[in-house]
């Protein structure tokens, strides 16, 4: 049973991610995704670095872990966040949040092609709710001329590196803490963001920033990738791991209703659907059975 504390800790996290997804929205204006991605990951995992570092935690791989943490980032964090921030940059923020967290459907679905992980009847149920939930979102970007259906590709990828690299993370062998892997997956990753974003995008004018873009870079430094990333790992280490993956299920929701305030999207009813979907789709995998609920 979860304490008073977690629980607040839950809340927050699901406020804190939830909100994110519009507040990314909110610096595509003025900034381009490869740089808004480099510089927010950079900043964050630099100051999660120090933290965790001070906390005394060992911080520095050794020998083969250099690899792993390597092999680890490509769908950790090329992959996800790369792709995610092509995704948010095409659709509605909300519309991209219920899409990237199809992400606990496709864990399942890889786990049982690649790693021999059974396929229940609840999967079945998750895959039939997920499609749904596409389909309706794909629907609606087609039914008119200036519908990005190319942000549900994006999307979709993201989704899908994002649980090839949960399950590439279980299976790793590892020395170091959790915490100490994803920093450095964070600050490796957003070394190669900066070549990319020197290559690729025009050189961003700093001076011209409103306010409500250094408050969303500051929200997605010190809260996207830093205290939200506290609070997960926490989590992840003092409750079941289905308690813990269970809160990602209300964070489209917040996504969705917090982009009505922050960047003025309005929802339409293909979005709220696909949302109900998902997460039934989530929770048909991810909600304990019988058998595992703690008395």
């Amino acid at each position: 049973m979860m304490s008073r504390r977690q629980l607040w800790a839950l809340l927050a996290l699901t406020l804190m991610w939830g909100v994110n997804w519009p507040m990314m929205k909110l610096s595509l204006q003025q900034l381009t995704p490869l740089y808004f991605r480099a510089s927010t990951m950079l900043l964050g995992a630099a100051w999660l670095f120090v933290y965790v570092a001070a906390k005394g935690q060992r911080m520095h791989p050794t020998g083969r872990e250099w690899l792993t943490i390597l092999w680890l980032g490509l769908p950790n964090v090329l992959g996800w966040h790369t792709l995610s921030i092509f995704g948010v940059q095409e659709l509605a923020s909300g519309r991209a949040a219920i899409l990237g967290f199809t992400m606990p459907i496709f864990t399942v679905l890889l786990g049982a092609a690649f790693f021999g992980e059974r396929i229940t009847p609840r999967v079945r149920v998750a895959v039939i709710c997920a499609a749904l939930a596409i389909a309706l979102l794909l629907w609606h970007e087609l039914q008119k001329l200036s519908g990005r259906p190319a942000g549900i590709a994006w999307m979709l990828g993201a989704a899908i590196c994002w649980a090839l690299g949960t399950l590439m993370f279980r299976r790793a062998k590892l020395t170091l803490s959790p915490l100490a892997v994803t920093v450095w997956m964070l600050l490796l990753g957003s070394l190669v963001l900066w070549v990319l974003a020197f290559a690729t995008e025009p050189v961003p004018q700093i001076g011209s920033f409103s306010l409500s873009m250094w408050l969303s870079l500051a929200y997605g430094v010190l809260i996207n990738y830093g205290f939200a990333q506290l609070i997960w790992f926490g989590m992840a280490r003092d409750l079941p791991p289905a308690t813990s993956a269970m809160s990602v299920m209300a964070i489209p929701l917040v996504g969705t209703l917090s982009a009505t305030f922050i960047v003025g999207e309005v929802p339409h009813w293909q979005d709220w659907l696909a949302m109900g979907f998902v997460m039934m789709a989530i929770a048909s995998v991810l909600w304990p059975t019988r058998g595992t609920i703690r008395a």
